[in-house]
């Protein structure tokens, strides 16, 4: 049954009956409008163009990159392995990451399709940081695989197995969802009044918090917690294995070995750096740069979900002699 819209109120139709069921489940109120304004980059927007050029080519060369490393993946029997799981993992959830934000900002900045909707806001932000949080648990996991590949060699076929790999995939991703759904539940419950412009070329979750009337607080608090420890508990993880690994190694008296062990490791450092760099750049500058010009800040905050999506399969491509046998081949036949 169609009704008709009145002011704070929602129009539904029928693909989103089984939405408000939902939201009528968890007793959700989204109350003073239908629709938020994206604005893109406040201040640049004559310069749009030519901002999402780069951003274009980042999207597309990490799409290509990561793509191609889950087909090489999945063709070849001979790379069904748990490090190759994990590296299926990290292009899935690179591909999470940089799809949830790119193609809405790509249409701001090439069409001028700044409107969305607030369920659709909230599902961006939801699968964004669902996205992000779950790498850093995949990030953590290869640091497990690299810690008994390298200080328990001889049981680490028995250790790290395929199976072993899915279940910590999918400990990561539930937990990656307890911890963001809270996250959109409590925005959904704010009151958006007359401000419903949100500067941003994407729906971040304080972003669209400061736009609200409301009390935000609960919002900033439970935000920042989490930011802090995901962040905080994965790279304490990533530093406890990495001690044992280093101990591990001093222990080894030929240099040869020592070159074999750091070998292994370098791919993940790297993806590390890239990853956790402008992540917590990104998250310092936005709490408490408040001398950096906006424009700053959402183009890190851009560039967080585009840059390490597009360097990841490239370091792994580069290091892993496999993958990059493979990708030949495969380019060969082509």
């Amino acid at each position: 049954m169609e009704k008709q819209p009145q002011e704070g109120t929602w129009s539904i139709s029928e693909p989103d009956q089984h939405v408000n069921h939902l939201m009528a489940a968890f007793n959700l109120t989204l109350s003073g409008t239908s629709t938020f304004i994206l604005l893109g980059i406040p201040g640049l927007e004559a310069d749009h163009i030519w901002i999402s050029i780069p951003f274009f080519i980042f999207y597309i060369i990490s799409l290509l990159g990561n793509v191609t490393v889950l087909f090489v993946v999945g063709k070849e029997q001979t790379l069904h392995k748990p490090m190759y799981l994990l590296l299926c993992m990290l292009a899935l959830t690179d591909i999470g990451m940089s799809t949830s934000v790119m193609p809405k900002a790509l249409c701001i900045f090439w069409f001028n399709l700044k409107r969305i909707t607030v369920r659709g806001c909230l599902t961006q932000m939801f699968f964004l940081h669902v996205a992000s949080v779950m790498h850093s648990a995949v990030l953590v996991t290869m640091a497990f695989d690299r810690y008994v590949a390298i200080c328990n060699p001889l049981r680490y076929a028995n250790i790290v197995t395929n199976a072993q790999i899915a279940k910590l995939g999918l400990v990561g991703l539930i937990r990656a969802v307890l911890f963001i759904l809270p996250l959109a539940l409590l925005l959904s419950r704010l009151p958006f009044c007359a401000n419903h412009i949100i500067s941003h070329t994407y729906c971040e979750h304080i972003a669209v918090a400061n736009i609200s009337c409301g009390d935000i607080t609960v919002n900033r608090m439970y935000g920042l917690i989490i930011g802090f420890v995901v962040i905080g508990l994965d790279l304490t993880l990533i530093a406890l294995s990495y001690c044992l690994i280093i101990r591990a190694v001093l222990r080894i008296s030929s240099k040869k070995a020592h070159q074999k062990a750091f070998n292994t490791c370098t791919a993940h450092i790297c993806v590390m750096l890239t990853s956790y760099t402008p992540s917590l750049f990104s998250i310092l500058t936005h709490r408490f740069g408040q001398g950096i010009a906006p424009q700053v800040h959402i183009i890190l905050a851009n560039l967080y979900f585009v840059i390490p999506p597009m360097l990841n399969p490239i370091i792994y491509g580069a290091k892993t002699k496999e993958i990059c046998d493979k990708v030949g081949k495969y380019t060969c036949r082509m």
